[in-house]
C-alpha cells in the first residue's frame, strides 16, 4: 500500500492539537489507516549530534484504492469530518466572467488517437503556495503517477505557470524529429529524439521512456503562440514550469484509458483546490475533440447511491436507523439524507474525490469504520460447522512431514515461470495445450503457470550452489494444466517432487525416497508384470529427453479394484491387449547434463516426481 510522509507540526496544525503517538495510532486505525513510522525520535538524535536534518515526519499507510489521502491536505481533511471538526467540503466549478465562452479551450487533433487519445484539463485560480504546500502538489502527482497512473502508462500529468501561457491550447502527435523545445531543468533546446537519448542516464525518467519512443509520434501540448507546454508522459517544458510564486495554474492530464482519466483529473484539482482565493472551487475548461464533440473538464458531479439501514446492519450486527447511518456517513466524507420515500433507506451523494465508492458495500463499510470496527458486538454464527482438512492437503502433509524427516528440505518456489524454464530448459515440446498462459506477462519470468515442480527445485539450487554438498530439495504443491471440459479451462493437481544434487547422480537415493513415501501411504512395491497384485506401484523404463538415456523410469500406480477371479481375469485381458489399468502417475531418474547446463548446475542430479491424486482418501460423506 502506499505510504504517505506527512510534516508532522504541519499535520498537527491542520488537526487542531497535538496527538501522542499512541493517540495519533489509535486515531488512524479507527479511521481504516496505519502510521507505519514516526521519524521524530531519530530527528531528535541527528540534532543531538549536530547534524543537518528535516522536520519530523509521520509516514502513513493507506489503502490503495484511497486516492483522495495520496497527500497531507486529503489526510487532515478527511481526519476532520471523521473528528466531526468540519463538515465535507462541497467541490465546485466556477466559470470566468464571461461564462461559458470565455472558458479556456484545448483542441485535440485526430493523430492522438495513436498514441495517448484521451485528454483533460483544469485551472486553479489565485493559489497561494508554501513552501511544504508546493512540495506536496508535486509529491502527490508523483504518488499518482506511481499508483493508478501505473508509472504514467495509463495516465500523466502535467501542471503549469497559466500566466506563461496563452490559450486555445492544442494536444497533437507529431513525428519525434518534427518536435523541439526546451524541457523541464535544461537550458537549451532539444529535438524529441535527442531528448529519448538525453534522458537515458536520468534514472527518475529513463523508465518512462519506453512508453512512447517506439511510436511513430509522440504527443505534445502547444499554446496559442506554439510554445510546447509538455511532452507528455515524458517532461514538462521550462517555459511554463511551476514555481513557489505561481498564482494560476493550468493542469494538463493525458490518458490511454479514459476512467483513470477522469479520477486523476478530479483528485489532482480538488486535493489543492483549498489553496485557491475561493477554497473547493476548479475553473473548469473547454476540450474539444476530432470529431467535434466538446466536454468540459474536470466532471465534478456528485454521483447518488442508496444504502439501506437493514443491508448495513445485516453485515455488521447493528442495530441502527436510517438516520444513525446518514450520520456515520457524514463522518466518512459522504452527503447523507434519509429518503423521503422510504424509511429504511439512505440517500447519498459521492463526492468526485471518492472513486473508490462502487457498490452498497462499500457504502456499509465506511458506516462500520466511522461506528467504529472494535465496537461492533461479538455474535457466534447462526451455523454451526466442523472443519477438517482437504484429503489432498492432508496427503501432502503426510509428505512434508516423512521427506521432512528423511533429512531433506522444503522449498517454496514461485507457481509462475518463464516458457523457457517450463518447456526449453527441460528439453520438453509445448503442443499448445498444456500449460496456461499468463496474457500479459510483467516480465519474462512470468508468462506461464508451471507444469512441473522441477525447474522451481533446480533454481532453488541454483541459488543455493555454494552450500555443501549434497543439496537435498523437495516440494508438495500445486501445478496448473489446461482443461477444456472444465468452466474455468484449468485445473490443479498436486505434486511432489524432490532433487538430489551431489558429486555422484544418486539415482538410488531418490528411488529410495520414493518407497519411503509409498511405505507411508501404504502402497505396496509390485512387478510390472504381477496380474493378480490388486493394487501397488512399480516403475518401467522410459525415453525421456529431460533425463540421461537409460536412466529414467515411470512409476505406475495400479488403483486398488479388488482381488477376486473376475478382477484377475479383467486385469488380465487388458495387459494382454496393452490397455492396462494402471496409472502413470510420475517419472524419476538422473536429469539430463543438458538440461543442468541451462540451469547452470555443474554437479549430477537425480528427481522424482510424481502426482498425490489417485493417493488421495475419499472424505466422510458426513462432512461433504
Amino acid at each position: 500500500m502506499p505510504t504517505v510522509a506527512c510534516d508532522k507540526e504541519e499535520l498537527w496544525k491542520r488537526l487542531g492539537r497535538e496527538y501522542s503517538a499512541e493517540e495519533f495510532d489509535r486515531l488512524l486505525f479507527e479511521f481504516g489507516l496505519e502510521l507505519d513510522e514516526d521519524t521524530t525520535e531519530e530527528v531528535e538524535a541527528l540534532k543531538k549530534k549536530g547534524l543537518p536534518a528535516e522536520r519530523p515526519q509521520l509516514k502513513i499507510e493507506v489503502p490503495a484504492n484511497r486516492y483522495d489521502l495520496l497527500c497531507i491536505e486529503g489526510i487532515s481533511r478527511a481526519l476532520r469530518v471523521f473528528l466531526e471538526l468540519d463538515k465535507p467540503p462541497v467541490y465546485k466549478l466556477v466559470y470566468p466572467k464571461g461564462g461559458e465562452d470565455a472558458l479556456l479551450t484545448t483542441t485535440i487533433e485526430p493523430e492522438t488517437k495513436q498514441i495517448r487519445p484521451y485528454f483533460a484539463c483544469a485551472v486553479l485560480r489565485n493559489v497561494k503556495f508554501t513552501e511544504r504546500s508546493y512540495e506536496s502538489f508535486i509529491d502527490l502527482q508523483d504518488k499518482l503517477h506511481q499508483n493508478i497512473c501505473r508509472r504514467r502508462q495509463f495516465v500523466a500529468i502535467g501542471t503549469h505557470d497559466l500566466d506563461t501561457i496563452q490559450a486555445p491550447f492544442r494536444y497533437r502527435a507529431r513525428p519525434p524529429k518534427d518536435i523541439k523545445f526546451k524541457p523541464l531543468g535544461k537550458s537549451q533546446e532539444y529535438t524529441a529524439e535527442e531528448l529519448m537519448t538525453v534522458y537515458e542516464s536520468e534514472k527518475h525518467l529513463a523508465r518512462y521512456l519506453p512508453i512512447i519512443r517506439d511510436s511513430p509520434v509522440y504527443p505534445i501540448i502547444y499554446d496559442k503562440n506554439d510554445v510546447v507546454l509538455s511532452m507528455p508522459p515524458i517532461i514538462n517544458s521550462e517555459h511554463s514550469k511551476i514555481t513557489l510564486n505561481t498564482r494560476n495554474i493550468f493542469i494538463d492530464v493525458t490518458a490511454t484509458d479514459e476512467t483513470k482519466l477522469n479520477i486523476v483529473t478530479n483528485i489532482i484539482a480538488t486535493m489543492f483546490s483549498e489553496y485557491s482565493e475561493e477554497p473547493y472551487t476548479i475553473e473548469p475548461c473547454r476540450v474539444i475533440y476530432p470529431d467535434g464533440t466538446t466536454r468540459i473538464t474536470p466532471d465534478l458531479k456528485y454521483r447518488t447511491a442508496s444504502a439501506h439501514a437493514s443491508y448495513v446492519n445485516s453485515c455488521t450486527g447493528l442495530e441502527l436507523d436510517a438516520p444513525q447511518v446518514a450520520k456515520l456517513l457524514e463522518r466518512m466524507t459522504l452527503s447523507a439524507s434519509v429518503s423521503p420515500n422510504d424509511a429504511d433507506e439512505v440517500i447519498v451523494q459521492i463526492p468526485p474525490t471518492r472513486p473508490d465508492i462502487l457498490h452498497e458495500c462499500d457504502l456499509m463499510e465506511d458506516a462500520a469504520i466511522a461506528y467504529g470496527f472494535n465496537k461492533l458486538p461479538d455474535a457466534f454464527p447462526t451455523t454451526s460447522t466442523v472443519a477438517q482438512p482437504l484429503a489432498i492437503s492432508k496427503l501432502s502433509d503426510i509428505v512434508r512431514l516423512e521427506w521432512g524427516l528423511s533429512g531433506w528440505v522444503e522449498a517454496l518456489p514461485l507457481i509462475l515461470c518463464s516458457h523457457e524454464e517450463n518447456f526449453e530448459w527441460l528439453n520438453r515440446k509445448d503442443d499448445g495445450k498444456t500449460a496456461v498462459r499468463i496474457a500479459n506477462p510483467k516480465t519474462l519470468e512470468f508468462q506461464v503457470v508451471r507444469t512441473s515442480l522441477l525447474q522451481g527445485l533446480l533454481k532453488t539450487i541454483r541459488e543455493n550452489r555454494s552450500h555443501p554438498l549434497p543439496i537435498r530439495v523437495f516440494e508438495s504443491a500445486d501445478v496448473v494444466f489446461k482443461d477444456p471440459s472444465l468452466e474455468r479451462q484449468a485445473r490443479n493437481v498436486r505434486h511432489a517432487a524432490a532433487v538430489w544434487c551431489n558429486k555422484t547422480a544418486g539415482f538410488e537415493v531418490v528411488h529410495g525416497l520414493l518407497d519411503r513415501i509409498m511405505l507411508m501411504l501404504e502402497v505396496p512395491r509390485i512387478a510390472s508384470d504381477d496380474i493378480k497384485a490388486p493394487t501397488g506401484y512399480y516403475i518401467k523404463e522410459r525415453d525421456d529427453p529431460t533425463f540421461f538415456p537409460g536412466r529414467a523410469a515411470t512409476i505406475y500406480y495400479r488403483p486398488p479394484k479388488g482381488s477376486s477371479g473376475l478382477s484377475v481375469f479383467k486385469r488380465t485381458l487388458k495387459a494382454a491387449l496393452n490397455n492396462p489399468d494402471d496409472l502413470e502417475v510420475g517419472v524419476l531418474g538422473i536429469l539430463h547434463p543438458s538440461v543442468l547446463e541451462k540451469f547452470e548446475i555443474s554437479y549430477p542430479c537425480s528427481a522424482v516426481e510424481f502426482t498425490l491424486e489417485p493417493f488421495k482418501k475419499e472424505l466422510q460423506t458426513v462432512w461433504t
